[in-house]
């Protein structure tokens, strides 16, 4: 396969309809497409449109042209991530992966612009978290759950109101930030430094304010991410966790049992917010983004030192801080459901606390009443 063949078949993918977020090539399957977190078969007339593993094999070839730390990287761990671009059109994502001894591909599409936090409807308090000075941010969630779109709106925002250097360390690249009021030095893993935990030894000499770590994967990279942040940096980064109370258990498990108690305390001093977020369906379709925000007060830090208990919880915390602008997912569920965003499946399905939820809808289904009313402060984001 030619890349101008491929180039062809990928618009032919891009454009099979709306909200298309993810191509995939896998063996035995039709190209297929993913719209609105659903997969779809790329029509195609030819008996022939079945992917064999020669196809799937010729496309990883392209994509990794030759390189050999994708190479390396696809036989010792049977994956590896990349980037691609169709000049004028679209950037994409790559991973391309081993799976039952033959070539599989998922590719990503990425946004072209920059997102903003008022483009995206996220709450208010996403500003004053682009305001910190220093100190350590988690946005977490499963993967597809925006969290890198939401990390480019916050970094855009401090893009356009700080006199900083921002530096980037990301796998790959997926937002280029123009120069505004600060300054943006980006750096893609592979091509400008070989592993996190290097990249962010040597971005802590390159003058920077503030720190993106596209993920941090393992203990060294959080060692330093912690140093940072308590030496006047403000320090963005990813978790694949669902929520504050398993973010702050993967933390404290890249440690020994011995070291607790000392990363309790050094959390406590840094962590300034975790946003967790997911993706629900949405009532005319698409997808429909629901947040949980936990920011630091006396009560969490408390919580950081001595952990959760029967009377102290991170969920009891985040919901009794409202006036703070923090949220549950399940707040942020049944504010979507009184605004007639969701269905009441979709709010009991991604619900933390089923009973509780299933009290509220009913609830809040007998209080309805023709009359409008006012509002809530919690904004409900749509991706």
């Amino acid at each position: 396969m030619t890349n101008e063949e491929f180039q062809t078949l990928l618009i032919a993918m891009l454009e099979s309809g709306e909200g298309v977020s993810d191509c995939l090539f896998v063996v035995g399957k039709p190209p297929l497409i993913e719209r609105y977190g659903n997969l779809h078969e790329l029509p195609m007339d030819a008996a022939s449109a079945v992917l064999q593993p020669g196809h799937t094999q010729a496309i990883a070839d392209l994509l990794m042209k030759g390189s050999e730390r994708l190479i390396s990287d696809l036989d010792e761990s049977g994956s590896c991530d990349t980037s691609y671009a169709i000049e004028g059109t679209a950037r994409f994502r790559v991973n391309i992966y081993r799976q039952n001894g033959r070539v599989g591909l998922v590719m990503r599409k990425l946004q072209s612009n920059i997102p903003t936090v008022a483009d995206l409807g996220l709450p208010e308090i996403f500003n004053r978290i682009a305001r910190e000075k220093f100190g350590i941010v988690f946005v977490t969630g499963s993967t597809g759950s925006g969290k890198t779109t939401t990390l480019a709106a916050l970094l855009n925002e401090v893009n356009q109101t700080q006199p900083v250097h921002i530096v980037t360390l990301e796998d790959p690249i997926e937002f280029l930030h123009p120069h505004k009021m600060a300054a943006f030095s980006q750096r893609e893993l592979g091509k400008d430094f070989s592993d996190f935990a290097t990249g962010l030894r040597a971005a802590l000499r390159q003058a920077p304010k503030v720190i993106l770590i596209g993920e941090i994967r393992d203990r060294a990279t959080m060692e330093i991410a912690l140093t940072a942040s308590e030496t006047g940096h403000l320090v963005f980064s990813t978790l694949h966790t669902i929520n504050a109370g398993q973010s702050i258990h993967r933390i404290l498990g890249l440690f020994s049992n011995d070291e607790e108690k000392q990363i309790r305390e050094r959390l406590a001093d840094t962590l300034r917010y975790i946003v967790s977020q997911r993706l629900v369906t949405r009532i005319g379709g698409g997808r429909l983004l629901v947040t949980e925000i936990m920011g630091s007060s006396l009560r969490t830090r408390e919580t950081l030192l001595y952990g959760e208990s029967e009377n102290r919880s991170f969920q009891e915390i985040i919901e009794a801080g409202s006036t703070l602008g923090w949220h549950s997912f399940d707040q942020s569920l049944m504010t979507a459901f009184e605004e007639d965003l969701i269905s009441e499946e979709t709010a009991l399905l991604f619900s933390t606390h089923k009973n509780k939820m299933r009290r509220d809808l009913e609830m809040a289904k007998k209080l309805r009443s023709p009359v409008s009313e006012e509002p809530s402060g919690l904004r409900i984001a749509s991706f």
